[in-house]
């Protein structure tokens, strides 16, 4: 039996009290230009649905006459991976204070999407659209993912500067400051700009806050860069020098009181014999501190959908009973495949959205259904519950093993996936992909949604109002899906439950070997029930 794929994933499966944290970091690309006379001001306003309603959540700084601005703010957002969280990306070119927003601003274009989308992608560019959804010109913004919540280290920062180059001739250098971290692929992701101190050779910065993870990716021997520029109000900002340490070294810096660094300019040190630095840069204070107040929704505690409660099973295991113990009697040797998707796994905690709940990736199956929950239950403290829905990995994996039985040419193994999911599915369109391809195989998907979420989207899978297409408009050859929300028949009982559920498997099961003109086996040569696989 192809399994149940449940969410023994990440800790966020449950209710709103209980979410991960999650740090949105935003660029812009060839932004229209609304100033006659210089570029545009941009800065970007972020919006949250809610009960219809779009309210502002936050605002980024200005970045002055920019049409490719990347901009320092940090917005830091509560994931609640079982809900759909519509967001709003609006960009204005700013005419009032810095931060604040006028009748005047002119609108440079919005994008709509959920932060389950960001998440899922965790680096999204999408193009940028005025009123009436024209596009702006070839305006794109980009919005950049990061969980921060199994790290909730902080650290706070003071910089300052002496003697920096003179760029202006007839007042004094405007200095700000950047950081930036170097990512594995060397790109250098902007963590922090400071504010700019007006004609100061001798700047003190304000100190800064920033989590560690967005620092250096909880990796301290990270490479980090400081570059220090001239500020200009055009927008050509003149370089003044930069530097490279890690978090490692500032904290060993600091603590032996020399945290300075020479500030060096690359092209006069070439140029210049006796060049030794455009200034120095000092690290005036350097705290770390650890923030207790984010949750992440154990499975210990009683909001999670996963709570495991010895006097009481929790919707998952009611489902995943009640639908396989109806199943098992058709699977010849009891064997099932049980795979979770969407939690951080041991050893390293990475996310990952096809693995095996008993942690045997050369042999996933668990035996009877008895097994299946047994591991559950010992897989939910080995794990980090996290997201997003991403069900297209384990739909296509199990169609590969569906694959496998077509290409026997016999009428022997059928493949029933059962997925449990507490979320509104992420990755839709690779979902509908991954099951238009699985309506040619031997193989049926049942989805039962878990707690109180939105589903409404989730019947746009569950063929029976019309034909289900893949993106690119092919149709599924068969209905393979069927949808159920749990709480509509959490009070019934386990037989009603599991007849809902498996109501329209023997149809499919007809559908597909009539289609192929494959006749039963005879029941002499009756060997291998209804197949592999399972996954809560």
């Amino acid at each position: 039996m192809s399994g149940v794929s449940e969410r023994v994933v990440a800790p966020g499966v449950v209710p709103a009290p209980c979410a991960s944290k999650v740090e949105l970091r935003l660029s812009c690309r060839h932004l229209l230009d609304r100033d006659p006379l210089t570029k545009s001001d941009p800065s970007v306003v972020l919006l949250q649905q809610a009960q219809g309603q779009w309210l502002q959540v936050d605002r980024t700084e200005v970045v002055k006459s920019s049409l490719h601005p990347v901009f320092s703010k940090v917005f830091t957002v509560d994931y609640y991976f079982e809900e759909v969280q519509k967001l709003r990306f609006e960009v204005y070119d700013t005419h009032g204070p810095s931060g604040l927003s006028c009748q005047d601003d002119d609108f440079l274009g919005g994008m709509e999407c959920t932060l389950g989308q960001i998440v899922a992608q965790k680096k999204m560019t999408r193009p940028l659209l005025l009123r009436f959804g024209r596009n702006a010109g070839k305006s794109t913004i980009t919005v950049t993912a990061e969980d921060i919540s199994g790290n909730n280290g902080y650290v706070e920062l003071s910089f300052q500067a002496r003697k920096l180059d003179d760029k202006d001739l007839f007042s004094k250098s405007d200095p700000f400051l950047e950081l930036y971290r170097v990512n594995d692929d060397r790109s250098e992701q902007l963590v922090y700009r400071t504010e700019v101190v007006k004609n100061n050779l001798n700047p003190v910065w304000e100190p800064f806050k920033l989590s560690l993870n967005s620092l250096c990716s909880c990796e301290e021997t990270r490479p980090l860069k400081c570059l220090v520029w001239d500020y200009d109000s055009r927008g050509k900002h003149d370089f003044i020098g930069e530097f490279t340490t890690t978090f490692t070294e500032m904290q060993k810096a600091f603590e032996e009181e020399q945290a300075q660094w020479d500030c060096v300019n690359a092209k006069y040190k070439q140029k210049k014999r006796n060049y030794k630095n455009s200034g120095v840069v000092v690290l005036a204070d350097l705290k770390v501190a650890i923030d207790f107040t984010a949750s992440n929704g154990d499975p210990r505690n009683s909001c999670s959908l996963h709570h495991i409660n010895p006097y009481q099973p929790n919707e998952y295991l009611r489902a995943l009973v009640a639908v396989g113990e109806v199943c098992q009697d058709y699977d010849s040797d009891k064997r099932f495949s049980a795979l979770g998707f969407g939690a951080r796994i041991p050893p390293k905690y990475e996310v990952s959205h096809d693995f095996a709940i008993n942690f045997n990736p050369e042999d996933d199956e668990c035996e009877g259904i008895q097994g299946v929950v047994e591991a559950y239950q010992n897989c939910l403290p080995k794990v980090q519950l996290y997201g997003p829905t991403n069900v297209a990995p384990i739909i296509s994996k199990v169609a590969r093993m569906a694959a496998a039985e077509e290409r026997t040419g016999e009428a022997s193994q059928y493949y029933i996936l059962l997925i449990l999911t507490d979320g509104v599915v992420t990755d839709m369109s690779d979902t509908r992909e991954a099951i238009v391809r699985a309506s040619h195989l031997p193989m049926s998907v049942i989805i039962v949604g878990v707690g109180n979420a939105d589903f409404t989207d989730m019947q746009i899978l569950d063929g029976d109002d019309g034909v289900l297409r893949s993106p690119r408009g092919e149709p599924a050859l068969r209905d393979i899906v069927q949808f159920v929300p749990f709480r509509e028949l959490k009070n019934a009982s386990p037989a009603a439950l599991a007849k809902c559920v498996l109501a329209e498997v023997p149809k499919q099961v007809v559908e597909y070997y009539s289609h192929k003109e494959l006749p039963p086996r005879s029941l002499g040569a009756q060997t291998g029930g209804a197949g592999p696989s399972s996954a809560p």
